[in-house]
């Protein structure tokens, strides 16, 4: 049956209406209940018969009828099919029924006067209103021929077609609960977090630039992990390990040796200064450096030509 839509702003009528949505939603394969499409204070429920029992094949229908104070007062119940533990179409005297008011939660609800309805039928009786002490023959008989009964308010069903509607539900549901669970965990079992994303394509970017840096490149820009390609990630890993050092000049006639030259890696994508050791003047006077390119012997020839120059203008000058 479908749930009655109401538009009320009374709190009992807002109470009977967040029960059967939260029935409806959330169904049990052993009992169901749901009010009148007609009477929002009386429903009709269907519950299986308590495991390990003499109603254990057993499916039973019944009515509840609910105060209109509900849920400050508790409601009535009564068994609509014969089950050899309570009487037929009776109201039955129960600690959660409207014949003990006193013992009545009003955080109690429909779904909790069912799961009592199941535990009062395995005690005993003890001359309670609308009470049987029928033998466990009988209740099995009756608990097998309780399977057809069909309630006309409730469309013409049998107890056991309402049941079996109520469990394809809860396979349904709990189908569509273990696929979102199985989905969650796949995600999380593929899906790279954005914080590591974002680490990652910091730390390429960042190599790049020392990459391109130390390679005399410009800066290249990239705003996703795809654009950083394998040669930009090997200059970086080399301008991490490796620092290039500046080629020496070659010696000029005249000069002193020039001294070898020392790198300075600096901090940041710079790229090294070579920095070179002052020569003095002492150097450049005292220790000449013949040109690698003239053979020696031109040099001593020119030697002797200069003496005899000199010999010759000695001669001339002192009359010799």
């Amino acid at each position: 049956m479908a749930t009655p839509k109401f538009n009320s702003k009374s709190p009992t009528i807002r109470r009977i209406l967040k029960e059967a949505a939260e029935i409806s939603s959330s169904p049990s394969p052993d009992y169901t209940a749901t009010p009148l499409e007609t009477d929002l204070f009386e429903w009709h429920f269907t519950l299986r018969g308590p495991p390990r029992s003499a109603f254990a094949e057993g499916i039973y229908h019944g009515r509840i009828v609910l105060p209109p104070t509900y849920p400050l007062r508790p409601p009535m119940f009564r068994f609509s099919t014969p089950s050899g533990r309570f009487e037929a179409n009776r109201e039955i005297c129960l600690s959660i029924s409207g014949h003990h008011e006193e013992t009545w939660q009003p955080a109690w609800g429909v779904r909790t006067a069912l799961v009592a309805l199941r535990a009062f039928m395995e005690t005993d009786a003890q001359g309670q209103i609308g009470g049987l002490n029928s033998a466990d023959a009988v209740r099995r008989r009756l608990a097998v021929e309780s399977r057809g009964w069909a309630c006309a308010a409730c469309g013409g069903r049998s107890n056991e077609d309402i049941l079996r509607e109520v469990e394809a539900e809860c396979q349904r549901l709990d189908a569509e609960e273990q696929g979102a669970k199985d989905e969650k965990r796949r995600r999380e079992e593929v899906e790279v977090p954005a914080e590591l994303r974002m680490g990652f394509r910091d730390e390429m970017m960042a190599k790049t630039k020392a990459g391109n840096a130390a390679a005399g490149r410009a800066p290249t820009t990239t705003t996703t992990t795809a654009a950083v390609t394998e040669e930009e990630i090997d200059t970086a890993h080399l301008a991490e390990g490796f620092v290039q050092t500046a080629p020496m000049p070659p010696a000029r006639p005249g000069q002193g040796v020039p001294q070898p030259t020392r790198t300075i890696p600096l901090p940041g994508p710079q790229a090294p200064v070579a920095a070179q050791w002052p020569t003095t003047n002492h150097q450049q006077h005292h220790h000449p450096v013949a040109n690698a390119d003239v053979p020696m012997w031109i040099d001593y020839a020119i030697m002797v030509l200069v003496g005899l120059l000199i010999a010759m203008l000695l001669k001339i000058l002192t009359g010799y």
